[in-house]
């Protein structure tokens, strides 16, 4: 029911709110159906690419898009609408394996398009997808060949001496203004800025965080617990090895360092063998799904470390126990 944005409206915003520092339109088709997409080169050919349709401001408003060979949408480019496209690492290298990409002449769903820049390379987040797999055409070339695409994105980004959320305001109300929205319906277009993504973004790895936190203080409670019964059985299967050890000098306290180093050697080989299990699935999903994952060694000496506080503190009850024993009790063990 609401109202198409306009690629003018990009103009409008420019002149209207002083606060601006860019601002432009794009227009983009993304098409999985029967008929996907597809840019042709000799015998290479690539599918279910996203093709959009973008003004020269487009790269420097959203610097994701830059372009790492060539160059980007031109004024003169746009006012002409060129048949000229920007296309994605991953379809450079898809369709120019040998070869530089500058200067061919390829098929654009059927058009030909001269290639004039690639972009920095991108695959995406989480195997999504990502810069690797856009072609970025003239908006005004987009427009011509797409016209049944009627959904436009404007995008702007606020002078360094203005405020972010008072320029998105003046912008809100310009629309509402020109699109002779009343004082009392709410806006019929939606807005979407930095903050309300990196709220939302914390908001989840917030709730990452806590869930990861209360599972890995169970776990190592479970944990804990579990070694402390297995001492406890070792202590019990070794109260006559206890008993020769005290009769032949041997302290307290040395019987309670004893087990209680047995105790730390048992979690914190738990914990190497955790941090390599941790390293092998960051290095595949790195691999296989282009998550951008690390091992930090601030995280992994951590790891390392809680695993053995667990075995020191889990640890000193049996080694205390064992400790206390009395050899004469033990000796007669059996």
């Amino acid at each position: 029911m609401r109202k198409y944005l306009e690629i003018s409206d990009a103009q409008f915003l420019k002149e209207a709110v002083p606060g601006l520092d860019i601002s432009t339109a794009f227009e983009q088709r993304v098409n999985f159906g029967e008929r996907a997409d597809s840019i042709v080169y000799g015998d290479e050919r690539v599918e279910r690419l996203i093709v959009r349709g973008a003004q020269p401001d487009y790269s420097a408003a959203l610097p994701l898009f830059s372009v790492a060979n060539g160059r980007f949408v031109s004024q003169f480019d746009e006012e002409h609408a060129r048949s000229v496209v920007v296309i994605g690492n991953a379809i450079a290298d898809s369709l120019f394996p040998h070869s530089d990409p500058l200067g061919k002449q390829v098929r654009l769903n059927g058009r030909v398009y001269e290639v004039i820049g690639v972009f920095e390379k991108d695959p995406g987040l989480f195997g999504g997808f990502g810069v690797d797999q856009f072609a970025v055409i003239p908006l005004s070339n987009f427009h011509k060949n797409y016209p049944e695409v009627r959904d436009v994105f404007l995008m702007f980004t606020a002078r360094e001496d203005a405020s972010l959320d008072a320029v998105r305001d003046q912008v809100v109300d310009a629309l509402r203004r020109h699109r002779h929205v009343p004082h009392n319906a709410e806006n019929d277009f939606d807005v979407a800025d930095a903050n309300f993504l990196l709220t939302l973004w914390n908001q989840l790895t917030g709730a990452m965080a806590l869930l990861t936190a209360v599972i890995s203080s169970i776990g190592l409670l479970v944990g804990g617990i579990g070694v402390m019964n297995i001492m406890l059985i070792s202590v019990t299967e070794r109260t006559a090895e206890i008993g020769v050890r005290k009769a032949i000098g041997a302290r307290a306290a040395d019987i309670r360092v004893q087990f209680l180093l047995e105790a730390v050697i048992l979690t914190g080989a738990g914990g190497i063998v955790g941090v390599l299990v941790g390293a092998a699935i960051s290095a595949v999903a790195r691999a296989l799904f282009s998550i951008p994952t690390t091992v930090s060694l601030f995280w992994v000496a951590m790891g390392v470390a809680i695993a053995i506080a667990v075995g020191v503190f889990f640890g000193y009850y049996p080694a205390n126990r064992a400790a206390r024993l009395d050899p004469i009790v033990c000796l007669r063990y059996e």
